[in-house]
């Protein structure tokens, strides 16, 4: 993953990940977006090379960001939790220039 990563308390409204039977809905100050990838905290455990799915829904015109992705690496316990990341594997070109957008709009 990029050294790059986005505060996530303005541009986003919220973040649902889903991988088969598990959805999770995480509040943008618990994901860190990254150039190619995202973090997340869980209390549920994933496998490394899930496929998973993301969404990101922005405030500002309620516009959504799909994107695809493979679990890299999932540490912790049951008792403390788990911190997922995730790198995106399908991007379509207008969800990369959104991606674009939010980062250069928090690190600007």
């Amino acid at each position: 993953m990029s050294a790059r990563s986005i505060e996530n308390t303005g541009p986003l409204q919220h973040v649902t990940v889903e991988a088969r039977q598990t959805r999770l809905t995480l509040s943008p100050g618990s994901v860190i977006i990254h150039k190619n990838g995202i973090e997340f905290r869980s209390s549920t455990p994933f496998a490394a090379w899930t496929e998973m799915t993301m969404t990101l829904q922005s405030p500002v015109d309620d516009g959504r960001i799909n994107c695809s992705g493979v679990v890299i690496s999932c540490t912790g316990n049951k008792h403390a939790g788990y911190q997922v990341s995730m790198v995106f594997t399908s991007v379509s070109k207008y969800a990369q220039a959104r991606l674009n957008t939010i980062a250069e709009a928090r690190l600007g």
